[in-house]
């Protein structure tokens, strides 16, 4: 029988087996794995291993390995030798910390199904949405295959990580270490959103960050503005009319070379953005805005989403306790982030904007610099065979067109991947934007997790469909 004969017994096993899934879910969202405090190292490792045994329950080879911090888990079904596709799902079990625990509506470690505001049914817990209910769609849409079928359409191996929460540190050392396990066609990630409640997307494309902190400095010392005032160089005044210049009236950022290598959407995929009127009123008035702050003459989605950014993070200089003083300060900061599209370099960004700081220099003053993060820009090839077929299983599960979304945000996993194992990735997620990940009262909607296990069983079956 084939894959897409198949399909249907698979979905009726998910609707069929759905509160067993929900309890599964509810049972690893019960242990306490926040990665940033020490004292629940142990409850980490019990995640790893609760994970490990349930996916082992499905045939999967499984270990749990160990990293500098928290474990990591490999787990692999395949060798088939059919040669069939072979694909690499991530996910990861640590959690963020509770903090602040008074506002939270019920302890965020007793999962719980409840009604939202507007007449949705949500689950809620730390972990419900990010990651470990996205996590579980992929692994229970493997369970219904293997319960109806006896296999999975394609090879699958599983990588989970427990410290995606505080940066992957240990991450990709873990995947040097364990390269040969993870070889595959391509990459699968479950941590990123739809577009709406009833809208699948796939993202597509990763801006990459650049974050920089320039110092001005001027006098060797702070100076008393009543006698050096109008004499003395104000680094302030010098970094603050810098800053003031990295963009003109319509929003271009003017760091020469800075566009170098950027380029348009293709027309099809605009004309979609089109369609899908984000708008001020949508998107800004909640937050008490109104007017678009990006380059005039382009859409807000893509401003947000596929355009570069320059952000100033923060401006520190001077006196700025109670009161007055009256003083020139012998230097000045900033912090400073881009986001970058694809064609950006992150070095030759970071060049451009100290060139640009130090081309615009006065005398006796001087530029100190510091590097505090980059990562390059992802973008998925818009033909690759995966992405289409990913995109058509999500179209027949919710009756909707498939969003190819731009993400304005990095995830570096997905650059890990490339640059470690050489793989692609596809970013398909089912979170919504209400979910308060990282925030008290943190849901997932059932609909996302029911839906999101369905979606998976589906795109399994279609990868199975797709040549290598």
């Amino acid at each position: 029988m084939s894959n897409a004969a198949q399909l249907q017994p698979v979905l009726d096993r998910i609707d069929a087996d759905f509160d067993n899934s929900l309890e599964r879910l509810f049972a690893l969202l019960r242990i306490k794995s926040i990665s940033a405090d020490p004292a629940f190292a142990g409850d980490c490792k019990a995640a790893a291993d609760h994970l490990a045994a349930d996916i082992a329950t499905l045939g999967f080879a499984t270990e749990v390995r160990p990293t500098a911090g928290h474990p990591g888990i490999v787990a692999k079904l395949n060798g088939s030798g059919d040669g069939r596709p072979h694909v690499l799902f991530y996910g990861h079990y640590d959690v963020q910390p509770v903090d602040p625990l008074n506002l939270w509506h019920r302890p965020p470690f007793e999962p719980v199904v409840t009604d939202h505001a507007d007449g949705r049914k949500i689950i809620v817990a730390r972990g419900a949405e990010d990651d470990k209910g996205q996590l579980m769609t992929f692994v229970e849409a493997c369970r219904a295959w293997k319960s109806v079928t006896g296999s999975l359409p394609v090879d699958v191996t599983i990588v989970i990580e427990g410290e995606e929460e505080i940066g992957s540190k240990n991450f990709v050392p873990f995947l040097e270490a364990n390269k040969n396990d993870l070889a595959a066609d391509f990459a699968l990630v479950c941590d990123t959103s739809m577009w709406d409640p009833n809208t699948p997307a796939i993202t597509t494309s990763l801006r990459g960050l650049v974050y920089e902190e320039v110092w001005i400095k001027a006098a060797n010392r702070d100076l008393h503005s009543g006698i050096f005032g109008g004499g003395a160089q104000n680094p302030i005044r010098v970094l603050t009319r810098i800053l003031g210049g990295l963009f003109d009236d319509d929003g271009r950022i003017m760091i020469p070379g800075f566009y170098d290598g950027v380029k348009d959407l293709p027309p099809d995929v605009l004309a979609q953005w089109s369609k899908l009127d984000l708008t001020p009123e949508s998107f800004l008035k909640p937050i008490g805005l109104s007017i678009p702050a990006g380059e005039k003459g382009r859409l807000l989605i893509e401003q947000i989403s596929s355009r570069p950014t320059c952000d100033v993070n923060g401006i520190i200089g001077g006196y700025t306790g109670e009161g007055s003083k009256t003083v020139i300060p012998a230097h000045a900061s900033a912090k400073v982030s881009f986001r970058l599209v694809e064609g950006q370099q992150p070095d030759k960004i970071r060049k451009a904007f100290r060139d640009y700081v130090r081309a615009r220099l006065p005398g006796d003053c001087t530029a100190e610099f510091g590097d505090h993060s980059s990562a390059p820009a992802i973008a998925l090839d818009w033909n690759m065979k995966p992405l289409a077929a990913a995109r058509r299983a999500l179209t027949e599960e919710w009756g909707k067109e498939t969003v190819l979304m731009g993400s304005g945000a990095s995830i570096p996993i997905v650059a890990d991947f490339k640059r470690t194992l050489g793989l692609d990735t596809v970013l398909v997620g089912f979170g919504l934007d209400d979910d308060n990940i990282h925030s008290p009262n943190e849901k997932y909607d059932l609909q996302s997790f029911h839906k999101g296990i369905r979606s998976w069983a589906r795109i399994l079956g279609a990868f199975a469909e797709t040549p290598k």
